[in-house]
């Protein structure tokens, strides 16, 4: 009888544990995503323009509006003298709109705005690549595996067992070169 009832307490024992580890994990689980949710916030709240980068980018739009514009009015010259008779190259409408786009997005991409908002996308970009990398190293943790940091600090170490090994190695050489002398 004494040992049905051990059976149980261990049982109810193991089953409590494992109910505080569901309940850890969950709690670190949501810890995490409220950091990132946080993160994200941040980033999203850093992304008003400065009113210069405002200035600037729209300046940007408005000559790339002024490309479409221009390019429009080509195609306009260009067809009218098709309609006239005269013999236009159909690639010709190619090349004054491809010209015009590659202009126009030099215009919009040129400017800080533009720049400034890449900058800020690539910054918010690695953030959230860095809140994944930390939320799959705890997710790795919690379930017993190894972690990045784990496999780094034992490829640290076997570096270091074989930089000694290496060293020994180097010694015992020398010892044997004396005795054979």
């Amino acid at each position: 009888m004494s040992n049905t009832n051990n059976i149980q307490e261990e049982w109810t024992e193991m089953v409590e544990e494992m109910n505080n580890a569901v309940a850890d994990s969950m709690e670190q689980n949501m810890k995490a995503q409220a950091a990132f949710v946080e993160s994200w916030a941040d980033a999203v709240e850093d992304t008003i323009p400065k009113e210069e980068d405002l200035a600037d980018g729209m300046d940007g739009y408005n000559r790339a509006y002024e490309e479409w514009i221009d390019a429009a009015e080509q195609m306009v010259e260009r067809s009218t003298d098709a309609a006239q008779g005269e013999d236009v190259d159909p690639a010709e409408f190619r090349d004054i709109w491809l010209q015009s786009a590659n202009e126009a997005f030099k215009h919009v991409m040129g400017t800080s705005a533009f720049a400034a908002a890449n900058g800020q996308l690539v910054e918010s970009m690695m953030e959230m690549q860095q809140e994944a990398d930390d939320l799959s190293q705890d997710a790795l943790e919690q379930m017993g595996f190894p972690t990045r940091n784990d496999v780094d600090e034992v490829a640290e170490r076997l570096i270091e067992l074989e930089r000694r090994q290496h060293a020994v190695e180097q010694k015992l050489d020398r010892v044997l070169e004396h005795l054979e002398e």
